[in-house]
């Protein structure tokens, strides 16, 4: 899970790490929160000759979307800016986040939130960037120590990350989402979609399959499914065990 998390499967960062024979989680972190580690500048070598003179701008919105301030609304309420440009840029011009909306909204919906694609850069601006003054005063151990507390949460979400990009690759389904209504409530962490065969999957993504919560999840889906009442419906928990 710590491996995919920080390196989402690119060459060079898996390379540096089995060349560091980091494979657990202690080890991993180890050789990211080390004096003079590669991963520490990464994130800004890579796009701050991308980004120009704007960088700090990008760089804001890119820490908050990496830290669950996934809407524009939260972003200009806390930036006390307007941000669609930038967003608009980072989308279609840098191709380093995604726009998101709900299973079933139309390509019009308000209901948008986005997400960064990339694994290593989400984690580089939610732990590392977020957390510069610390690294440029050398304090590493104190950036390591709030992994280390949000680790459970965050890999939480990588883990339903993995696992969509696996519904993705399998080529099974024509629609692959999360959902949450207009209230922002009800969320369901991966509802797939096959059209043809008519059968929708709603599954509930936990780090520990003991909190899977099925009852609560043929709750929250209950609206959707008498959208589609001619589809088989399949309720599933996915956990690092399925890995």
């Amino acid at each position: 899970m710590a491996f995919y998390m920080v390196t989402g499967g690119i060459a060079k960062y898996i390379e540096l790490l089995v060349h560091g024979r980091a494979f657990t989680k202690q080890a991993i972190l180890d050789a990211i929160f080390r004096e003079g580690s590669f991963f520490l500048d990464e994130g800004r070598n890579v796009l701050i000759d991308e980004f120009g003179r704007d960088y700090g701008n990008y760089f804001s919105i890119l820490s908050l979307i990496a830290s669950s301030k996934t809407d524009r609304g939260h972003m200009e309420a806390i930036l006390n800016m307007d941000v669609g440009g930038y967003l608009e840029r980072l989308e279609k011009e840098y191709n380093i986040i995604k726009r998101i909306r709900p299973f079933g909204a139309k390509e019009g919906s308000r209901s948008i939130k986005y997400t960064i694609e990339d694994n290593f850069l989400n984690f580089w601006f939610r732990f590392i960037y977020k957390y510069r003054s610390a690294v440029e005063i050398g304090n590493l151990a104190y950036i390591r120590a709030i992994v280390e507390r949000d680790y459970e949460t965050y890999s939480g979400i990588t883990l339903e990350k993995y696992f969509r990009a696996a519904m993705i690759e399998s080529n099974e389904f024509s629609d692959i989402q999360g959902y949450w209504d207009s209230k922002g409530e009800n969320e369901i962490d991966i509802v797939a979609l096959n059209d043809m065969e008519k059968r929708l999957l709603f599954c509930e993504v936990k780090r520990n399959p003991k909190r899977i919560n099925p009852k609560e999840l043929k709750n929250k889906a209950k609206d959707l499914v008498a959208k589609y009442p001619k589809y088989s419906v399949t309720y599933r928990g996915l956990s690092l065990d399925d890995m």
